[in-house]
């Protein structure tokens, strides 16, 4: 669960509880490109609190490294994933492009098709695998 600007938000990964296995899809583009949990994880927190300053500290992350990472979102792809305004009297905010929240939800599907795919190897291996450590 996270907490953002009083909102509470439900994490929408395939598995969301810290002490079972859990694959993580990342999608390796030409190039230095990846779409992965962190960028999809960042489009959340933008939709969550409309700031990509305020999405960058629910990640501990600067606004500049946010910023970058939306930077090359946007690059990726023939139309922005997220579309900003600069601050000012009225103040600034950031939201996704109905393409953005098409991507949002198409990398969710892709990560609860994947698990699917995977699910008899994904048991056998939970099952066999040693108890977590109680750090």
């Amino acid at each position: 669960m996270l907490y953002l600007g009083g909102k509470t938000i439900e994490p929408e990964g395939p598995m969301s509880d810290s002490s079972t296995l859990r694959p993580i899809l990342r999608i390796q583009f030409p190039g230095e490109h990846r779409l992965g949990h962190g960028k999809i994880e960042l489009l959340e927190h933008i939709r969550a609190t409309g700031s990509i300053s305020a999405a960058g500290r629910a990640m501990d992350m600067s606004y500049r490294r946010a910023w970058l990472l939306i930077e090359e979102l946007n690059g990726m792809f023939r139309e922005a994933v997220v579309s900003s305004q600069r601050g000012g009297k009225q103040g600034g905010g950031a939201q996704l492009t109905p393409f953005g929240e098409e991507l949002l939800s198409r990398f969710r599907t892709m990560e609860k098709n994947t698990l699917a795919a995977i699910r008899p190897d994904f048991d056998w291996l939970e099952a066999h695998r040693s108890p977590p450590s109680e750090d």
